[in-house]
């Protein structure tokens, strides 16, 4: 494993400002990355735990696909990029937002509106097909990923995908200060996953290890560029295609 520097402490995302970000819609299709050779493999998380409305395929813009191989084939021999999710329909957003705000509100009660919505977004961002501010998983521009080994397994990252805890905020073992072997091994795994996709252009959402955008708002917002490329978009279907044609 390479010895890589820490990852950087980023802020939360201010939302208002991202919804001002103008887009600048590049009209790249979407792709699916199972039509990808190793080390890029794909494993659609929320279709085969049975999301209602989950798509059993991981779409992405073609720009994201060319990055995310670039950013598999950067890796140490033995080691893959293992794509969990991509573009997400509006359905798909609305339940995750959902399920989890219920499940915050169970268990904190007495928590206000404002508090909940933050505790919510802190991990899933508020449904929006608004093509202004679209929810980035919308754009195809969004996409969660991990390690893997070349069987295909995840790598220990300390905490599961989607695991809504302060610990898979991406540089929470950053902050140990006596981490044990389990910790340390899991703190590189993100430093390398980290580290290679920034490399290939992604920013990094700061409270998950796991998502990271590109051409979409939230990558305009923390990478300084003046406009996103990548607004809501869906794949083109069979019926679409027809109704094109004629």
């Amino acid at each position: 494993m390479p010895d890589l520097p820490p990852i950087p402490d980023r802020p939360p995302p201010d939302w208002s400002a991202i919804g001002r970000l103008p887009i600048a819609e590049c009209d790249e299709p979407l792709v699916p990355t199972s039509l990808a050779p190793p080390p890029l493999k794909a494993y659609p998380a929320y279709a085969r735990l049975g999301v209602p409305g989950a798509v059993d395929e991981c779409h992405v813009r073609e720009g994201v696909y060319r990055r995310l191989l670039a950013a598999a084939r950067a890796l140490p021999e033995g080691l893959g990029l293992l794509v969990l999710d991509g573009w997400r329909p509006w359905r798909v957003q609305q339940y995750l937002y959902e399920t989890l705000q219920a499940a915050i509100r169970e268990r904190h009660p007495s928590l206000d509106e404002a508090t909940l919505e933050a505790r919510t977004r802190e991990f899933v961002a508020l449904p929006s097909r608004d093509p202004a501010a679209p929810s980035p998983h919308l754009t195809g521009g969004a996409v969660d990923v991990t390690l893997c080994d070349a069987d295909g397994l995840p790598l220990p990252m300390g905490t599961l995908f989607d695991e809504a805890v302060p610990a898979s905020h991406t540089a929470a073992l950053e902050r140990l200060e006596a981490p044990d072997a389990t910790q340390r091994r899991a703190r590189d795994n993100r430093r390398l996953l980290y580290h290679a996709m920034h490399a290939q252009g992604f920013s990094n959402l700061p409270s998950e290890w796991w998502h990271f955008d590109l051409g979409d708002p939230l990558w305009a917002h923390y990478g300084g560029h003046p406009a996103a490329r990548y607004g809501p978009t869906e794949p083109v279907t069979l019926e679409s295609r027809w109704r094109r044609g004629l």
